[in-house]
């Protein structure tokens, strides 16, 4: 199993980023697909999550109305649209795949910093 980010960097206040996260070894169409990040100091936290079959979306308050996250089942990516970024976001971003109870599967990340 793996799940590779990629399309962090660096970004000035206001900016956008796409991040996105392509998936192996399972089967991907039938996991339910989060990005969780973790800031300097803080516990590591749910940005958004997506539903296999992308019907169904939740967010964090922090980025409602900025972030999107989407999935592409046939390519086996989810991504995380993040506009008008802030330094707040600033985090190291995590893919998470999960099944019902069983054990969630994690990227190793990929790391956004907002500033000027």
């Amino acid at each position: 199993v793996q799940l590779v980010e990629s399309g962090g960097g660096l970004v000035q206040p206001g900016g956008s980023l796409r991040l996105s996260c392509a998936a192996s070894g399972f089967t991907f169409s039938t996991y339910g697909m989060s990005w969780y990040r973790q800031a300097p100091g803080k516990e590591r936290e749910l940005v958004a999550g997506i539903s296999s079959t992308g019907g169904r979306t939740n967010y964090a308050d922090s980025v409602k109305g900025r972030f999107t996250i989407s999935r592409d089942n046939a390519k086996n990516t989810v991504y995380l649209q993040m506009n008008s970024l802030e330094p707040e976001d600033t985090a190291v971003y995590y893919c998470c795949a999960r099944l019902l109870d069983y054990p969630p599967y994690w990227g190793r990340g990929t790391q956004v910093t907002v500033s000027s």
